[in-house]
């Protein structure tokens, strides 16, 4: 039987290996709390599964146990002791509890949060029913019943009764909407859950009062049995409501306490099993059919206060007198049914009630009642396989036998490999103490191991954490383990073997240290002197000479033995020898390992015997050799029988005794006072080092604080600096922004004053469109102006064009004249021939250049007007736009004043030229005298007689010298020429045009036959009138001109005028 104290635990393992139950019981639970004491378990209830159950202890905690899965939680601390527990609400999770302080409250055992709290009792409630469907719950106390709706946790009917009638208990039937109520008086009732109208009520029975206090239905709500102060109890049909059955317990049953059916899976609802508790605490299963004792559970010793039946029928949890719970389990407790026990009760009467009661006369034998015998605690109950013997030595747990397996050892040397851990916790006996040894995992680690890990370094870590739990828990166990400094040198081999068990593991190594290491801390802090001088008196019986051989080294027992045995030959031995060793120590008696310990030292004799420096000693006894362990066991088995017994190591030692069972026994075989000394020492030691600790931590705190000060310090600045960057960079931003605010101000007035000035283009524009309007009206004024000066230019160019005609007329008609005169001259000039043609064809040469400078005069003068036109058309077209008006004006004004200039310098030219051609005139005029005088003086020496042809020639080559003086030097002028007349000798010679005196003068003399007829030739007719008509035009184009400026000013003053009147 497995016991499981889960303390203060809040969750956990329910059992801490697989059980294997005995008797029925799977594991007991028990709750321990402070100096001592035992919390006691009130009541328990299961779940619609029957693989939980809730229960609730005095303190007022709930845990629920979860049988399938092993483990076991607290879901609540109330405060306050339960008095009721229910478990099989529609909602899984939910349960209901009902307190001390007469409320019910319901709770979640997932979230632990409270659902509602529900109140209404004025006394304790001591069941709890709840409808199969989950949603109605039925609370019941001795005074009332209240009928609760679990969907919205409200009241929805109260039972009251009277005073003098006490309800014991109401419930809802099974598979029915019927609720019974059971009163102190006897009386049941059967209600309408819907409408709580009375459906029947069960007759009284005659006879004595039973006074009813237990009852339980069958599943299938068909079968009621009551029971009470007696030792009776009745099954009720509640089909017929009729009384089938009485059946009476032993007589040692006074009073039935509970009844539970026990579910089958097989009997459709209709239990046959039923389970009654009596008053002496044992609860017995019955059949109701064949009234036969099936089981029992519980004794006098180990009373049940309550139990409760799994919905399943697989398990039975029960609370003990003591306070702790017992889980059974059906399937065992049900195997034992092999044999058909005695009748245990009688049936009275099974027949039919009409006669009454009086017809049931109870006739009850005496009863046998076999119980289990009570178990001693210090190891559990189980069945022992093979012949029982008389030596209780060889008598061990799981149906071993220690002959029978020495005697397979010593035929294979070695345990089976698979079984070998076994085999070991058999030999050894170990009680599996799981309470006592979590005691001492709670102390936590022990100071002495808190830097284990320092001294013996570990590559495993789960290795060397479990070996500082063992050496802790051991610390816990004995003060001596603190202090032992080779302690983790003898488990470590333990600890590795057993790494995944510690239970184990520090039982194995606690059993090893009481039986395998008696009087070792007899000399503590000394080696074991004394069994050290048991191996030596040994080796000196059975080798002297290797004996001899040491002492003469001066290599003492401590040297050669005490390093075998602190590390229990783990140093020199490989794991398999090891462990082959050790099944062979465990199945001797204790003085076995130092029996071996000789073995091992004359086994290697020879080795032993060429070694001299105490180096080599301590290296061979610190490392492993070549040696053979079987020989060695052999010879171990040998000394073991051939060593004498007054200095056999047996009679030294105590005889194999195993932990105790329950709480591990008292270790005190060492000396307290040096163990207490050097704790104490060790504890001032360790006070030293803690204030240096303290002294280091706080010097250390110091410096962290002054370089956290510093660095804060620093930060500081830092964030200061960063701080400032921040301000310049937000002032920098703020300047942006204002220098951004003002180009935007800027970009405004900007945009203001265009809006302004497209305000005032605006106007402008109209008034620009006024303008234009009347600048249109006066532009068509001009361009009809301009139309009448085309006009009057067009006629006079026609003009012009007809006088030129007229010229041309003219000079053809003078041509013709000329012409006409030179045929007469040439005629009359026959003599002068040749000579006087080619001056005449000179002449007219040079008559032709004069004539091209003339037209080209007048082609310059053509050019001036056409330049004069264009001006005019200018001035016109600059005449449309006002605003230029004045500057065309002004331009006007130069060009007429350089025009007058011009036209002044031209008279002046002119003036000049005629004054030039007058005194040119006057020049020829005087030349021509001068050689005509010449001529005729010549002519006159010619018309002599015989000198008259040379003279003739004579005169002839003057005159075609001299003649052509007559028109040298003329000069060809723009303008015309007046007129200018010079007469010689009465001849009279008028020169009327410069181009006319180019082309056409000829020197004309008298030689004619009249020579007072005077010849005049005027070439400069029609003239005048093209003059006066070109000084007319001129004028009318000036003033046009001062007409077009004034309107330009005009036009400039109003401009200027309109913005300011506006």
């Amino acid at each position: 039987m497995q016991v499981t104290d889960i303390g203060n635990k809040e969750e956990g393992k329910i059992w801490h290996r697989k059980p294997a139950p005995g008797n029925g019981i799977l594991v007991t639970v028990m709750r321990s709390a402070q100096q001592a004491k035992t919390v006691r378990f009130l009541h328990v209830a299961f779940d619609t599964t029957g693989d939980c159950f809730l229960a609730g202890d005095h303190h007022g905690n709930i845990y629920v146990f979860d049988i399938s899965r092993n483990r076991f939680r607290l879901v609540q601390k109330t405060g306050l002791a339960c008095t009721a527990l229910a478990f099989n609400l529609r909602r899984t999770t939910e349960f209901l509890v009902a307190l001390a302080d007469y409320s019910i409250k319901c709770f979640d055992k997932d979230t632990k949060q409270l659902v509602s709290w529900m109140r209404g009792h004025e006394g304790a409630v001591s069941s709890i029913s709840v409808h199969s469907s989950g949603r109605y719950a039925i609370t019941t106390s001795s005074d009332t019943a209240q009928l609760w709706d679990l969907d919205t946790f409200e009241r929805k009917r109260k039972l009251n009764i009277k005073q003098s009638v006490g309800i014991q208990r109401v419930f809802f039937l099974p598979l029915s909407n019927t609720i019974l109520s059971c009163f102190s008086d006897d009386s049941i009732f059967a209600w309408e859950s819907e409408t709580l109208s009375c459906k029947y009520q069960l007759p009284v029975p005659e006879g004595p009062r039973i006074c009813y206090k237990a009852f339980a239905v069958t599943r299938d709500g068909k079968t009621l049995a009551a029971g009470g102060r007696s030792n009776l109890f009745h099954l009720w049909c509640l089909d017929n409501k009729q009384l089938i059955r009485v059946v009476q317990m032993p007589v040692k049953v006074r009073t039935i306490r509970q009844l539970q059916f026990l579910p089958d899976s097989f009997d459709a609802g209709a239990s046959q099993t039923l389970g009654v508790l009596s008053q002496d605490g044992v609860m017995r299963f019955i059949n109701i059919h064949t009234c036969k004792l099936l089981f029992h559970i519980g004794s006098h010793d180990d009373a049940i206060t309550t139990a409760t039946v799994s919905p399943n029928g697989r398990h039975v949890v029960a609370i003990m007198d003591n306070g702790s719970i017992n889980v059974y389990s059906v399937q065992s407790l049900t195997q034992k049914i092999n044999r058909p026990p005695p009748p245990q009760v009688a049936v009275v009467s099974g027949g039919e009630v009409d006669g009454g009661s009086s017809n049931l006369k109870v006739k009850v034998g005496s009863e046998v009642i076999q119980r289990p015998a009570k178990t001693s605690g210090r190891r559990t109950q189980s069945n022992v396989f093979g012949s029982m013997t008389d030596d209780k030595e060889n008598e061990l747990p799981a149906g071993l036998n220690k002959k029978r397996l020495v005697g397979l050892l010593k035929a294979f040397g070695e345990y089976p490999a698979k079984y070998r851990m076994f085999v070991w916790r058999t030999l050894l006996r170990l009680p599996e103490n799981h309470a006592a040894y979590s005691s001492l995992t709670d102390k936590g680690l022990h100071l002495a191991y808190l830097s284990l890990h320092e001294k013996y370094p570990i590559k495993s870590y789960k290795l060397q954490r479990g070996l500082q739990r063992v050496l802790s828990s051991l610390a816990h166990w004995a003060a001596i383990f603190g202090e032992t400094e080779y302690l983790p040198l003898v488990a470590f081999p333990f600890v590795k073997l057993f790494e995944n068990n510690p239970l184990i593991c520090f039982e194995v190594v606690a059993t090893v240290i009481v039986n395998w290491c008696q009087h070792w801390f007899e000399y503590f802090p000394n080696p074991p002197l004394n069994i050290l001088s048991m191996v030596e008196n040994v080796t000196a019986h059975h080798d002297k000479e290797l004996l001899q051989h040491l002492v003469d080294c001066g290599i003492t027992s401590q040297l050669y033995v005490w390093p075998l045995l602190e590390t229990l030959f783990s140093e020199v031995l490989t794991r398999e020898e090891w462990l082959r060793l050790f099944d062979n120590v465990f199945s001797n008696h204790p003085s076995f390992l130092l029996i071996v310990c000789v073995a091992y030292i004359t086994c290697c004799r020879a080795p032993l015997l060429l070694c001299s420096q105490k180096q080599d000693f301590e290296y061979f006894f610190h490392h492993r050799n070549n040696l053979d362990v079987g020989a060695m066991i052999k010879e171990a088995y040998r000394l073991m029988s051939s060593t004498p017994a007054d200095i056999h190591p047996r009679a030294m030692l105590s005889d194999f005794t195993p932990l105790t069972k329950g709480q591990y026994p008292v270790f005190n075989h060492y000396p307290e006072s040096i163990v207490e000394y050097q704790s104490r020492e060790r504890e001032k030691i360790r006070q030293q080092e803690m204030e240096y600790l303290k002294e280091r931590q706080t010097l250390s705190d110091l410096r962290t604080d002054f370089v956290r000060r510093k660095a804060e310090e620093e930060a500081y600045y830092a964030q200061q600096e960063l701080l400032q960057q921040a301000e310049d960079q937000r002032r920098h931003i703020l300047s942006q922004e204002e220098e951004k605010l003002t180009q935007q101000r800027t970009k405004l007035t900007a945009m203001k004053r265009e809006m302004k000035v497209k305000e005032l283009q605006l106007l402008d524009a109209s008034r620009r469109r006024f303008l234009k309007h009347q600048q249109d009206l006066r532009a068509s004024q001009i361009e009809r102006l301009e139309q009448e000066i085309s006009r009057k230019i067009d006629l006079r160019e026609h003009e012009t064009a007809a006088a030129v005609e007229d010229v041309e007329i003219r000079q053809m008609e003078m041509e013709a004249q000329r012409k006409q005169l030179e045929q007469e001259l040439l005629k009359e000039q026959e003599r002068v021939g040749q000579e006087v043609q080619q001056e005449v064809e000179m002449r007219m040469r040079k008559a032709d250049k004069e004539e091209e400078s003339y037209r080209e005069l007048v082609v310059n003068a053509d050019a001036n007007l056409r330049a004069l036109e264009e001006s005019m058309a200018e001035a016109c077209q600059l005449g449309i736009e006002s605003d230029w008006e004045r500057e065309v004006a002004q331009c006007l004004e130069r060009v007429d004043a350089e025009q007058e200039r011009k036209t002044h310098r031209l008279a002046g030219l002119h003036r000049e030229t005629l004054e030039q051609q007058d005194r040119l005139v006057n020049t020829l005029r005087e030349m021509e005298g001068r050689k005509w005088d010449e001529v005729m003086s010549a002519r006159a020496q010619l018309q002599e007689p015989h000198p008259s042809l040379s003279s003739a020639d004579t005169g002839h080559r003057q005159m075609r010298i001299r003649s052509p003086c007559s028109t040298r030097g003329l000069l060809h002028k723009q303008s015309a020429i007046p007129a200018a007349a010079a007469t010689t000798d009465g001849n009279v010679v008028t020169i009327d045009n410069p181009r006319q005196e180019g082309t056409n003068m000829v020197c004309l003399n008298n030689h004619s036959p009249s020579e007072s007829t005077s010849t005049n030739f005027s070439l400069d007719r029609g003239r005048a009138q093209l003059d006066s008509k070109e000084r007319e035009l001129m004028r009318d184009v000036r003033e046009l001109r001062q007409k077009l400026a004034a309107r330009a000013r005009e036009g400039s003053s109003f401009a200027s005028q309109s913005p300011v009147s506006q």
